[in-house]
Order: C-alpha cells, then sequence, then structure tokens
C-alpha cells in the first residue's frame, strides 16, 4: 500500500496537501471542472476511433543522436504513437466513466510495463510522461494485477533515474538532466514514497542552480546557440514543479545560491517570445550532431529565426505555475494557431484559481 501524503507532509511539504501522494500531476479534481464541449468530443472521437488498435510496446526505444532514416529511430517513432494514444483513453475514461477507455488504458499499460525495459535514457523515454498520467487518471479502477505491475514499473523508472543522477556527471549540466529529473519526480510521486520524493526536489534544486543561469539564460542556449534548447530544457523542469505543485509543495519560486531559478529564466525568454527580442537558431552551436543535423535536411537545425510557436507549450505549463503568464500564453496561442496539451487546458479548467 502507498505511503499516504499526510506522512509526507511532516516531512516535507511546504503547504498542506489536499490529496494522497499516490498520482504524478493529475488528480482527483482532474475533469471536474466544465470542459468545453468542443474538446470533450475531440478527445472522446480521438478515443472511440482507436479502441481496435493494439498496442505497440517494444524492448528498447531510442532516437537520441540518430539520423531520419536509422532503423531503430523509425521503429521507436512508431512505437511512440501509443504514448498520446493512451493518454487520450485515459482522459476519455475521466470524462465519460466508460469502462471501455479504461480497459483500454489498461491494455496500453500492461505492454509497456511488460515489455519495456528502461533504458534511463531521459530524451528517449520523457514522453513517459503521457504514461504517467494516464496512471494518474485510472489507477484507482485498474485490475489489481496490472495495478501491481505499472506501480513496479514507475518505482524502478524514479529509483533508477535518481540512482544515475548520484552515480556521476554524465550530461549533469544539460536538458539531458532536467528531463531525468522530469521523469524521476513524476514517477516520484506517483510511488508516493517520501523519500524518493525527496531525493527528486533535491535533484531538482541541483539544476536549477547549474543549469539556470542569474541572467535568466541557460547552459543550454549556451551550448547550443538556440531557444529550441531554452524550451526543451524549461519543460521538463516545469512539469517536475507541477508536479510538486499538486501535491502542496513550491519548487517553483526555489532559487538557488547563484541567484537562478525558473521564474527568473521564463521572464528572460519571454522578450524573445513577445518578439522584441531575435535569435537566429544554431547560428554558432557548439554541438557537431546539430551541423550534422542540418546536413541531414533537418532544417530546423539549420541556421533560421526561433519560432515563437515554440513557445506555446512553455508558457502554457508556466501559466499553470504561476498566473502571470496566462496572457501571453494566450497571445502565443492566437499569433501562431498552435494549441495548448489538451491536457493542460483540462487541468486548467479543473482549477479555478490557478486561471
Amino acid at each position: 500500500m502507498k505511503t499516504a501524503w499526510f506522512a509526507a507532509c511532516a516531512l516535507i511539504t511546504v503547504a498542506p496537501a489536499a490529496h494522497a501522494a499516490d498520482y504524478a500531476l493529475l488528480g482527483p479534481s482532474f475533469g471536474k471542472g466544465a470542459v468545453a464541449p468542443a474538446l470533450s468530443e475531440q478527445i472522446i472521437s480521438r478515443a472511440t476511433a482507436n479502441l481496435e488498435r493494439p498496442p505497440g510496446a517494444i524492448p528498447h526505444a531510442h532516437t537520441e543522436g540518430t539520423l531520419p532514416g536509422k532503423g531503430i529511430r523509425e521503429i521507436s517513432i512508431k512505437a511512440r504513437e501509443d504514448q498520446p494514444i493512451v493518454l487520450n483513453f485515459a482522459i476519455a475514461y475521466r470524462l465519460t466513466g466508460d469502462r471501455k477507455f479504461l480497459d483500454a488504458t489498461a491494455r496500453y499499460l500492461e505492454n509497456w510495463a511488460d515489455i519495456y525495459q528502461i533504458s534511463f535514457n531521459p530524451i528517449d523515454e520523457t514522453g513517459f510522461d503521457t504514461l504517467l498520467m494516464a496512471t494518474d487518471l485510472t489507477e484507482s479502477d485498474l485490475p489489481a494485477p496490472i495495478r501491481a505491475k505499472v506501480d513496479a514499473f514507475w518505482r524502478k523508472m524514479a529509483v533508477g533515474y535518481l540512482d544515475a543522477m548520484d552515480a556521476g556527471p554524465k550530461n549533469a549540466e544539460t536538458n539531458w538532466q532536467s528531463h531525468r529529473i522530469k521523469l524521476a519526480t513524476m514517477a516520484a510521486f506517483q510511488t508516493g514514497d517520501v523519500k524518493v520524493i525527496d531525493r527528486a526536489r533535491k535533484a531538482y534544486q541541483k539544476q536549477v542552480g547549474v543549469n539556470l543561469y542569474a541572467d535568466g539564460s541557460t547552459f543550454d542556449f549556451h551550448e547550443r546557440d538556440a531557444l529550441h534548447y531554452v524550451t526543451y530544457n524549461l519543460d521538463p523542469l516545469l512539469m517536475a514543479v507541477l508536479s510538486a505543485k499538486a501535491h502542496g509543495q513550491d519548487w517553483y519560486s526555489w532559487k538557488s545560491p547563484a541567484g537562478s531559478s525558473l521564474p527568473h529564466s521564463l521572464d528572460w525568454l519571454t522578450a524573445f517570445a513577445t518578439g522584441q527580442k531575435v535569435h537566429i537558431e544554431f547560428a554558432n552551436s557548439k554541438i557537431q550532431f546539430d551541423r550534422d543535423r542540418a546536413g541531414a535536411g533537418q532544417k530546423e537545425y539549420a541556421p533560421h529565426p526561433w519560432d515563437v510557436g515554440n513557445g506555446v507549450s512553455t508558457y502554457t505549463l508556466a501559466s499553470l505555475a504561476d498566473p502571470k503568464f496566462l496572457a501571453l500564453r494566450d497571445e502565443l496561442v492566437t499569433k501562431t494557431g498552435r494549441r495548448p496539451p489538451v491536457w493542460a487546458e483540462i487541468l486548467r479548467a479543473s482549477q479555478p484559481l490557478a486561471r
């Protein structure tokens, strides 16, 4: 039985928690607010269309450092099509209570828990946040044997990533580490183990201290010369922050002794998101692979002006942590036509105080 959240409160929270700590991010209130009928219909329609689709878990998924046309890359991309599908099943279940969507979610979660072998490469595995959120929305109703498998999978992921971060400095200052922290944090809260959660909090704070700079810029920006890698770094840190916030903990406002913080870096990026500043991506990247990808035809890695649409996801997540960013999120959505993640919009509707 998972550790009750009220036991955790005495150790590590900075504000009282309202729910048991047995979910990564999407708690009991998710889907209880007013969901736009058109959005609800879209979710249910997509879920229904995929009900007969079989899950496609593979033992190993790998795309990091690969170029288009590589076999493992294409196989992995195909397998990852499961990730948004299983989350959509779970959201449909939460919105409707229809067990056919629960059964579909259970089928996919069990398939991945049975077959996939965690590599602890966070770039390859960053999309597992969708499976974590799908677990959030269905766990209490999963058949006991499937729930046991899934719980064991998430515990292995949380502890394994934290152990990897403790073991050595590989990629310790890059976005790589931020994605490890996202997965470790979300999986830690899913286990409800207060010791694992506390380890994740300390890892988050360490990363803020080495990856984010006091002027608001990031290690990745100076290494890759790309705002693409700023958002790719801030997004996973924001997911960790939102996971903590769902359990009454404020990681967002923490500031390192050097003066770096997540709010400060989001403010720094704002000048580019609003168009006050313009940046040419990858013009002076220190990473040869960026040039290799551009040479292989991936134009997004050749020098070009940053696409502000890349900031929609970042400021959607930021607005859930800090309402002051909601106006900028809305401006970017209007300007670019890109839509925020569906789960984030429903979470906002479920938490009116976050508006």
